[in-house]
């Protein structure tokens, strides 16, 4: 019997993707995404499981994880109701014991303090943090604790950190390394098909267990003049 596998976040474009990828591999999916969203799912009617309400709603998410054995969630910070704090939770809390769980974020997620940013990628943050938070669109701080949680969990989670995302046809499974401020990274840039494809591929790569993959494009300059370095 083949795995069962649930996105969080499936509507976005992002997790679109992921639904795509999955099924692709043969995964029986389930998806979630807020009731007035369902409607970006149709090209998938028949083929995926959707379970339609807010992604931080406990009952919803222990419904659609039950029996899965791996979760993709996008953690989205939107709005100042502490979204994706409250989605990670409930996902490390329902999630079956042994799941693979795989979380999106951006780079300004950090793990051990170890990651180097160009001081523009630090003035934009800082600058973009404060005005999202003035307009409560987007709450930067509301992410940083949905990984603070997930980082010290016991379940076999993996965080991965995506550089700028553009759509494109698919460049191949992205690199990664391990810290932002690698030169492999330098470019910033990738594909959204291929974040995605990182993801799904993450389910079976045990080597990503309780790591926080920072990722680029692979054709990306940066990529090319650094390839063959390990992560």
């Amino acid at each position: 019997m083949g795995k069962k596998l649930c996105v969080i976040g499936a509507s976005g474009k992002l997790g679109r993707h992921l639904v795509r990828h999955a099924l692709d591999r043969g995964y029986e999916v389930v998806g979630v995404c807020r009731e007035k969203s369902v409607p970006k799912l149709a090209e998938f009617e028949g083929r995926i499981t959707v379970i339609p309400g807010p992604t931080d709603d406990r009952a919803v998410i222990a419904k659609a994880v039950n029996g899965c054995d791996a979760v993709l969630t996008v953690l989205v910070p939107w709005g100042r109701s502490h979204l994706a704090t409250g989605t990670a939770q409930a996902v490390l809390d329902h999630a079956r014991p042994g799941a693979r769980l795989i979380f999106s974020c951006g780079w300004h997620i950090t793990r051990d303090g170890k990651d180097v940013y160009p001081w523009t990628f630090k003035a934009y943050a800082a600058v973009f943090g404060r005005l999202a938070k003035l307009i409560r669109l987007v709450d930067v701080d509301d992410q940083v604790e949905a990984c603070r949680r997930v980082f010290a969990s016991d379940t076999r989670w993996t965080v991965v950190r995506g550089s700028d995302l553009e759509d494109g046809e698919s460049q191949g499974l992205p690199v990664w390394r391990g810290h932002v401020g690698d030169p492999a990274l330098a470019s910033n840039r990738t594909r959204r098909v291929d974040y995605a494809l990182f993801m799904v591929e993450a389910v079976e790569d045990d080597t990503l267990v309780h790591e926080a993959p920072a990722i680029v494009g692979r054709l990306t300059p940066s990529a090319l003049a650094h390839a063959g370095r390990q992560a």
